[in-house]
């Protein structure tokens, strides 16, 4: 089995930072993308930001110049720095990896438990 297991969240000021990282661990082959995605109150998950096994990232336009993701290959780690934090940025975040597993060798999507982010004006 493999499992995705994030931490880090918390409660922070607006204007301040808080990092979260996300550990993958188990039967893994490969892994391809990774990223974070977030969940509003009364909203629809939505992509917060992407980066390839080849660490191309890609970034929703409301985190752009403010969060940063990147990963560790070596430790199967993918992290997102978020600085400059404001209200709308509270949310429930969630590590998502395209992950191929060692048994049956499929790609496969795998999603975190989830981590609290809340941000206070």
């Amino acid at each position: 089995q493999v499992q995705l297991v994030e931490s880090g969240g918390g409660l922070v000021q607006a204007g301040g930072s808080l990092r979260l990282s996300c550990a993958a661990s188990g039967s893994i082959f490969s892994i391809n993308n990774m990223g974070w995605f977030r969940q509003a109150p009364g909203k629809q998950r939505e992509l917060v930001a992407r980066i390839t096994s080849g660490s191309t990232t890609n970034y929703a336009d409301s985190v752009k110049g403010r969060f940063t993701i990147s990963r560790d290959n070596a430790k199967n780690t993918v992290y997102l720095q978020m600085n400059s934090l404001k209200p709308e940025d509270t949310a429930v975040y969630y590590c998502n990896a395209k992950i191929v597993s060692s048994y049956g060798l499929a790609l496969s999507d795998y999603w975190g438990q989830g981590t609290q982010v809340t941000v206070s004006s």
